[in-house]
């Protein structure tokens, strides 16, 4: 399979977080953009501190109290600290993570970095999160999904600029897994005026990102149960002392009955 060229004459999701979490995987471009983005949205860096704290909560739990064991990690970035494998495998060493994103500079350091325990595994799928046949077929190499596993999405959807169709993505996932496995998701909302044209001002960057209503990021997990405290805010998710104020983004963790 030939490897997918690296194009750095446009600017990339993974590497625009990365250069705004004070990362060194980007290039011109991906600087131009993100600092448009944190001169609209001054917050951005915050909100995406706090979702990688969720992250290690949520897997925290998924790896201990739900007992799950493989995860399949949908928009994975640039690898950094407490990366999903590095939080599962802490709790449970024989943990199985898949990780999935479509920039070629991911892949490389996915190869590199993206290893876990002896006694667990990691492998990475390079893919757009539009294609969740491809992310499922090209994900059974490493998970068996016959047993539980736990779809994590943080941060992706809103690039999906249709909201049915982000919909239609998740329930596609959702119908390869069987009951015992879990739906983990946040993503920005439109929860306040300063947000909402601020991700306008961005989006003008060439870096288009859809907000949603907290009703809409409820609606990604219908026929679900979620597990407490529901749909929240990111930093009120299960918060380790005392929880951040809200921001302008939400998130959750359900079941499939």
């Amino acid at each position: 399979m030939s490897e997918p060229k690296l194009d750095t004459s446009r600017p990339s999701s993974a590497r625009v977080w990365n250069y705004l979490l004070g990362g060194k995987d980007h290039f011109e471009i991906d600087r131009i953009v993100g600092d448009q983005v944190r001169e609209s949205l001054p917050e951005i860096v915050v909100v995406a501190q706090e979702q990688r704290k969720f992250l290690s909560r949520a897997v925290t739990w998924l790896a201990g109290e739900a007992g799950i064991r493989q995860f399949l990690d949908i928009g994975t970035g640039l690898p950094v600290a407490e990366n999903t494998h590095q939080v599962a495998q802490r709790v449970a060493p024989d943990a199985r993570a898949v990780y999935v994103d479509n920039d070629p500079l991911v892949l490389v350091h996915a190869r590199a970095l993206l290893t876990g325990t002896a006694e667990g595994s990691t492998d990475y799928v390079d893919s757009d999160v539009e294609d969740p046949a491809k992310i499922l077929r090209e994900a059974a190499r490493t998970l068996d999904f016959s047993r539980p596993v736990a779809l994590t999405m943080l941060g992706i959807l809103g690039n999906v600029a249709d909201y049915a169709e982000a919909r239609s993505i998740v329930e596609r996932l959702l119908a390869a897994v069987p009951p015992g496995s879990y739906l983990m998701i946040s993503d920005g909302t439109n929860t306040s005026p300063g947000i909402v044209e601020g991700q306008r001002k961005a989006n003008q960057s060439g870096h288009p990102y859809n907000l949603r209503s907290p009703e809409q990021i409820a609606g990604f997990f219908e026929g679900l149960e979620l597990v407490e405290p529901g749909v929240v805010s990111i930093p009120h998710w299960r918060p380790i002392g005392e929880a951040p104020p809200a921001m302008d983004g939400y998130c959750g963790v359900a079941r499939k009955p």
